[in-house]
Formats: structure tokens, C-alpha cells, sequence
């Protein structure tokens, strides 16, 4: 089987609170379980979401054309939130 996440990297972390609706954690969990049978590692979902989110933002291409304009000077609401 071939999972999106690969093999989970050693990164330093800051610590962030959110909350998710229960079927998404039940989700999560189940994901952590296949990840964990398929590299043969334990992981708890919460480890994931960090990869997930980061894999999210790499692909959206309307925020990585608002983070190139930012840096180009030319305004941009890549770090801004959304209402």
C-alpha cells in the first residue's frame, strides 16, 4: 500500500491546540493505524496532522501564488485569516 505521508521526520514542534469533530478524529485514527501497520512504527494520529496540514498547504496553489506575490512586494493575503 502507498500512503500520501511517508515515513514520519524528525522535526522540532510547536505546540498548538484545535479541535476537530469527533468523526474526523475517529478519521485520524484510523489513518494512524494503517500508517503505523505499513511502516511498522507506532504513531498516534495527533503526530500526522502536522504532515498533513504541511502536505495540504504545498499542494494549494492559491496560497503559493499568495506567498510568491508577498514576497515580490506585491501584497497578498497568504498569512492573513480567512472570515
Amino acid at each position: 500500500m502507498k500512503l500520501k505521508l511517508g515515513a514520519m521526520p524528525d522535526n522540532s514542534v510547536v505546540k498548538m491546540t484545535v479541535s476537530i469533530p469527533a468523526p474526523l478524529k475517529a478519521q485520524l485514527d484510523r489513518y494512524a493505524e494503517i500508517h503505523s501497520r505499513e511502516f511498522g512504527t507506532p504513531v498516534e494520529a495527533r503526530a500526522l496532522v502536522p504532515l498533513m496540514l504541511a502536505g495540504f498547504l504545498a499542494k494549494d496553489r492559491a496560497f503559493q501564488r499568495a506567498t510568491r506575490q508577498r514576497g515580490r512586494g506585491e501584497g497578498g493575503d497568504a498569512d492573513q485569516p480567512q472570515r
